[in-house]
């Protein structure tokens, strides 16, 4: 059970600490760090308990039942056919995103070898190469998703030793409130765990009490790890120049480029490739994984038989790969547009499907989120107002 409880806690971890370190310090830089700080509780405390409310409504129904089988439940057909969209719309946009970014490390790895690559090439080479994984399941994307943990982690540290001495104060107290707009939806969806959630019901048998551990931990870790990367990178690398990165079709790699220069050492180049691989990988693996599964619900495939699984990987990795094809230099955007939707796939929808299971169809189970009607109440009201807000900042 220990093994298990750290194996699924990584993938929490490995899920939420992944691209969205790469993307946060662009995101946050016209806000500024001591701004950005108030930004990041609330997004992980919304998101938090929008991922508890997902358990509760998940464990007062069959196991494997994924998010479509759980709106169309507490919701009905109208809940299922929105959570259906929603749920295609925000997964497709995170592995566009990773895709993106996957697809421009692999042709810089290449070119290290003086081998030049198309970027849509790199994009192909890395879906079949991570893809190949998810398409093994659950406990194939467990063991290499430890490995690849251990590697970013302690990359992360040697990053942030590193480039702490190097850091200019007065860069971190700059920052324009004003630049909020575009800095909320990348913070919310760095916090998008939660759609693993159904997956990890079934993998501890419907244990409550590791399952609740294992959430709250492999939420509060990222939290920690955010703030201290985004203080680190701002401090370094400076608001303009991340800013400037942040539109580029290349962003990634101009992201590790300047990292490795603000750390003033060549050897660090090679550890912070190392580490934005990684960080593309580990969130790919997990986001694959959620749509995967949640494709085989959806679409009642057996990926317990050679032609289910093979069509859950061809439906869950073909789309995003043809979209990064067309549009290379989708990375920050697609993240801005998942923030919308997780907002509303990953509060919005488990606040109303809580509210419904407890007061209107009196369906809950033994388990519920603590707070009453008021926090949850209080989670509707939120993210209502959060996914109009940030619908108008991404279409402006």
């Amino acid at each position: 059970m220990k093994s298990k409880m750290i194996g699924a806690t990584l993938l929490i971890i490995g899920t939420s600490l992944g691209s969205g370190l790469l993307a946060l310090p662009m995101a946050t830089a016209g806000l500024g760090f001591l701004h950005s700080i108030w930004l990041f509780l609330c997004a992980w405390s919304a998101m938090t308990f929008g991922a508890f409310y997902i358990l509760e409504v998940n464990m007062a129904l069959p196991e494997h039942s994924n998010m479509v089988s759980m709106a169309k439940a507490t919701l009905g057909n109208g809940g299922r056919l929105v959570t259906w969209v929603v749920y295609l719309l925000l997964l497709y946009a995170l592995l566009s995103a990773y895709i993106a970014g996957g697809s421009d490390l692999v042709t810089q790895l290449f070119g290290l070898i003086h081998w030049q690559i198309p970027q849509w090439m790199g994009g192909i080479i890395f879906v079949v190469i991570f893809g190949g994984i998810v398409h093994c399941g659950i406990r194939m994307v467990d063991r290499a998703n430890r490995l690849l943990m251990t590697v970013k982690m302690s990359a992360y540290v040697f990053l942030v030793a590193l480039v702490i001495p190097r850091i200019n104060l007065p860069q971190l107290t700059a920052g324009n409130i004003g630049l909020l707009g575009g800095a909320v939806m990348v913070v919310f969806t760095s916090f998008g765990y939660a759609t693993i959630i159904p997956s990890l019901r079934s993998y501890f048998n419907s244990q409550i009490k590791p399952l609740r551990i294992v959430i709250g931990v492999g939420s509060l870790i990222p939290l920690v790890c955010y703030l201290l990367w985004v203080l680190v990178v701002q401090g370094s690398v400076g608001r303009d120049n991340l800013m400037q990165m942040a539109n580029s079709a290349h962003a990634v790699t101009t992201f590790t480029t300047s990292l490795s220069a603000a750390s003033g050492s060549a050897a660090i180049g090679s550890i912070a490739h190392l580490f934005t691989v990684i960080c593309i990988t580990t969130s790919f693996l997990g986001v694959a994984l959620c749509l995967w599964d949640f494709l085989a619900d959806g679409l009642k495939l057996n990926n317990k038989s050679s032609s289910g699984r093979w069509r859950s990987t061809l439906l869950t990795l073909s789309p995003p790969l043809i979209i990064v094809i067309f549009w290379p230099g989708i990375f920050v955007k697609a993240l801005a547009y998942a923030g919308v939707i997780c907002i509303v796939l990953l509060m919005l929808l488990p606040g109303l499907m809580a509210w419904s299971s407890r007061y209107w169809k009196k369906t809950a189970g033994a388990y519920q989120v603590w707070g009453g009607r008021g926090i949850l109440a209080a989670e509707i009201i939120l993210s209502t107002g959060l996914a109009i807000y940030g619908l108008f900042e991404v279409l402006k």
